[in-house]
């Protein structure tokens, strides 16, 4: 058997990859990212951290409404295709740097605020990582949190992460929204109220960003083909494998502590 590290799963699924979440449709344009725009011009002069940067999508969006961003990766080559379509852009306030959530090399109180979006799914230990945020984020900081989440009902969530993990094996966890304010409220942060969308997957794009082996595919549209009927009615599971997530997006600010 050949184990390897979870770090090494999400660095050799995302850096053979990158190009595609740079141009991916999903990842390019949402509610949540003309949120995130609309929030960091309210912040002139802000120093943002976009962590786990992926694409680089939020980066870019940050650094178009003013923000000095730090798009932080595990992924080298990520890092490289974010830096290059920055460049191509035009965006020169963008600095790359590579490491994992749970551990940045930054001093305390440097960012005014920690942006995450379609990231902490793929992290080893969310709560480490909110901790590190609230230690990097300024007196009055703000964290941004989009990620896919879980329903809240077993039989939803079970085929969820399953079809997740057969797509993915640098999957660890679509979460609850209500694991999400837990945790949130555990690293000093006051969530505020989720902002919801429900992006569709087109199953052929969606397996082929993550290079997706055939008898993976196979296991998927098994899963789908014999899915109760409340499974295939939430996530709306069309004929050809294509289906609807749940995505929020959640503002929190350190306790006590006014924008």
């Amino acid at each position: 058997m050949n184990a390897r590290s979870h770090v090494s799963h999400v660095v050799d699924q995302f850096g053979s990859q990158a190009a595609a979440y740079v141009t991916s449709a999903v990842h390019a344009a949402g509610a949540d990212l003309d949120r995130i725009g609309a929030l960091v011009r309210g912040m002139p002069g802000a120093r943002v951290l976009d962590l786990g940067c992926g694409g680089g999508h939020v980066a870019f969006a940050a650094a178009a409404a003013g923000a000095a961003v730090t798009a932080y990766d595990l992924s080298d080559a990520m890092l490289a295709a974010v830096a290059a379509e920055a460049a191509r852009r035009g965006l020169e306030r963008i600095e790359t740097r590579q490491g994992a959530a749970e551990t940045l090399p930054f001093p305390e109180a440097n960012f005014d605020a920690v942006l995450t979006r379609y990231s902490a799914h793929h992290w080893r230990d969310v709560p480490a990582a909110l901790a590190q945020a609230r230690r990097v984020l300024k007196p009055g900081g703000l964290l941004v949190v989009c990620d896919i989440v879980s329903p809240e009902e077993p039989l939803l969530d079970t085929h969820l992460q399953a079809v997740e993990l057969l797509r993915d094996p640098s999957h660890v966890r679509d979460y609850r929204v209500s694991e999400w304010r837990a945790m949130l409220e555990a690293a000093g942060f006051a969530p505020g109220q989720p902002l919801a969308s429900r992006p569709r997957m087109e199953f052929a794009s969606w397996i082929a960003r993550m290079r997706t082996p055939p008898a993976n595919v196979a296991a998927i549209r098994a899963l789908q083909a014999s899915a109760p009927e409340e499974v295939a009615a939430h996530f709306a599971i069309e004929p050809d494998g294509s289906f609807l997530l749940d995505s929020v997006l959640i503002e929190a600010r350190p306790y006590g502590e006014a924008p």
